[in-house]
């Protein structure tokens, strides 16, 4: 890496061989533990604000090709960090508010332009930071929360989900304020619901309940510990009942709890769906978060009637796709069960795979059939 004296957290290093040859450019961190991220293998490329306009128009503009109907889907991911070309920056747009993430101090040195280059290339002057996470503290990097441009605004935004209706809570709820990764398993999830007696765990603000609902779901009962969560899930509920039945019953209590208790009273049900949180964030805590798959699918297993279908997630960096099944065929053998994968759930199209980022591969889900 050619170094300059004085080099600021953020800014921009050329990267050379041990021949001298260029490798790439990249934003210089000192204080993390990844040292460079690339912004350009290409070495006419100079990192400028036209270069970065450049990349976010690219990526943006990939959107509009797969989301044209924005009063079908008026929340998606803009900007997908390095898969987009631009490592450590999170867009994604509800209806007419942007929620940034910067987490990288590149994105940070370069903030106030890459603002400036959103409300230019999407038209919306409303711009609202999350960069509330644990990254930015491995980055060396202060939380930052607020608004970023425009004026005040309210606590929730109203976006369109394939159709349906969902209060969206951009100040305080998960990530930037809902599971967009999820849009596509959640359609799929409404086919598959008719006529079935649902099991919802970790149901956050009701996504997956009021998909299944929609999709004529006999009953639908939703679990999650937080009761803030729920409160929001009502909402949600009641912003779709043209689509939705009253069939939805809201259970606040620990999942591993309440499965254990819904085994011991022979509950059964012909869809279960598990979303838990990030079990293993990182390599280091996989072994512990292995233990909490298995559990969980385990115990979801027990609860299935023969021909009942399992959809399992995991969003755990740290746990790869063939972890992963491995871990829910072990849970499939415990549980005395005959299983069969029927499909492969991975995150939405606007959540992007680079072929030299494989890590971007973060989300992965199962449907599986028991006999």
């Amino acid at each position: 890496m050619k170094m300059h004296d004085s080099v600021l957290p953020g800014e921009t290093l050329t990267i050379l061989s041990s021949h001298g040859e260029f490798l790439a450019r990249a934003a210089f961190n000192p204080n993390s533990r990844i040292t460079a991220r690339i912004w350009t293998w290409e070495q006419a490329e100079e990192v400028t604000p036209d270069f970065l306009y450049r990349i976010l128009e690219r990526a943006i503009k990939s959107r509009n090709h797969l989301f044209p109907a924005l009063e079908q889907n008026s929340a998606l991911r803009l900007v997908h960090g390095e898969s987009d070309g631009l490592p450590g920056l999170i867009v994604d747009r509800y209806a007419n508010v942007l929620v940034v993430q910067i987490l990288a101090a590149g994105a940070e040195y370069w903030r106030e332009t890459l603002l400036d280059h959103l409300v230019k290339l999407t038209g919306i002057s409303q711009i609202y930071e999350r960069s509330d996470v644990d990254v930015r503290r491995l980055e060396g990097l202060p939380e930052k929360v607020g608004i970023a441009r425009g004026g005040e605004l309210a606590d929730h935004v109203l976006i369109t989900e394939n159709g349906l209706h969902f209060s969206v809570d951009i100040r305080a709820g998960h990530k930037t304020g809902f599971y967009l990764d999820q849009r596509i398993n959640r359609r799929r999830v409404r086919d598959l619901s008719k006529g079935k007696d649902v099991l919802d765990c970790f149901c956050y603000t009701g996504g997956f309940s009021i998909n299944a609902s929609a999709g004529g779901a006999r009953s639908v009962i939703a679990v999650d510990s937080s009761a803030e969560a729920l409160s929001e899930a009502g909402v949600n509920l009641s912003l779709n009942q043209q689509s939705c039945t009253e069939n939805i019953f809201w259970l606040e209590g620990d999942v591993f709890k309440v499965l254990r208790e819904l085994r011991d009273r022979n509950a059964s049900f012909d869809m279960i769906i598990l979303d838990p949180p990030k079990f293993a964030p990182t390599a280091s805590q996989v072994e512990r978060a292995a233990r909490g798959y298995k559990d969980i699918n385990l115990l979801g297993f027990k609860l299935l009637r023969p021909g009942g279908l399992l959809v399992t997630f995991s969003c755990s960096g740290g746990v790869s796709e063939d972890l992963f099944q491995k871990i829910v065929a072990g849970a499939a053998l415990d549980a005395g069960v005959q299983a069969q994968i029927l499909e492969r759930f991975s995150q939405s199209p606007d959540h992007p795979v680079a072929l030299n980022f494989p890590e971007g591969a973060y989300l992965k889900g199962l449907v599986i059939r028991v006999s």
